[in-house]
């Protein structure tokens, strides 16, 4: 069952067409993967399916509802949440009171908020740091509280906005094991964005391949490493014969 279709979306930034005709189906608790070289549009599709913008042209249904004109707020109430790829906690707010920024999105007051995102902190592993400040967080660790913000908002569809990036080796390890986690235990379908491709192709049981706005390809991981059309404009030659 689908849980976001979008149609067509087309968005222009004065004479620069960003994303032109895109398709996408999501359906209910997969993972999917979105990549592409910089510039080809997957930042401008998330903030479109987020309300963040609005397209130019084309249909977004979330829930069996067309969000456009919705703001992120409205359309996180209804079950779509996000990630940024530049994470920007409250810095000198505790790692709890981040985490119930989001909760306030269905928590009627602070007890619940508390309780639901300490109840998140345990899910992603974070508990111990909840009474570390923003600003002492490592990278890592502020990822894992953007993720956590974003799923105090108890939602039904979760974009990641390049959750690895700035990780080394064994923390995208614990990122990937932590986000098929939340999916199988948790019920929820997962939009990735990421350039570390081996993470992408052992997450992801879709993949699809945008390109100067318009998508290029679309499959399961061994289709897009084996297409010619992705392996020139994007996964190159030595990543198709790895």
């Amino acid at each position: 069952m689908a849980i976001l279709e979008a149609r067509k979306l087309t968005k222009r930034f004065g004479g620069l067409v960003a994303v032109q005709d895109f398709d996408l189906t999501v359906e209910d608790k997969s993972l999917l993967g979105l990549i592409g070289p910089n510039g080809a549009g997957k930042t401008t599709v998330f903030n479109m399916l987020a309300c963040y913008c609005p397209p130019d042209a084309g249909q977004i249904i979330f829930q069996g509802r067309n969000v456009i004109g919705m703001r992120p707020y409205e359309v996180c109430a209804l079950g779509l949440a996000r990630t940024f790829q530049v994470t920007k906690p409250f810095v000198d707010n505790t790692v709890l009171e981040n985490v119930m920024v989001g909760a306030f999105c269905r928590a009627g007051n602070t007890r619940k908020a508390e309780r639901v995102a300490s109840q998140v902190l345990e899910i992603v592993e974070f508990i111990h740091r909840r009474d570390a400040t923003g600003h002492e967080l490592t990278v890592a660790e502020r990822k894992r509280l953007e993720l956590a913000r974003a799923l105090a908002t108890q939602p039904k569809l979760l974009l990641l906005d390049e959750p690895m990036a700035g990780l080394n080796p064994t923390e995208k390890a614990h990122m990937l094991a932590l986000l098929r986690r939340i999916r199988d235990q948790h019920g929820m379908a997962i939009i990735v964005v990421e350039h570390d491709m081996k993470a992408v192709m052992a997450l992801c049981e879709r993949i699809i391949v945008l390109h100067r706005g318009e998508k290029l390809v679309e499959g399961t991981p061994d289709q897009v490493t084996r297409d010619p059309r992705a392996i020139s404009a994007y996964l190159g030659e030595d990543y198709a014969a790895s």
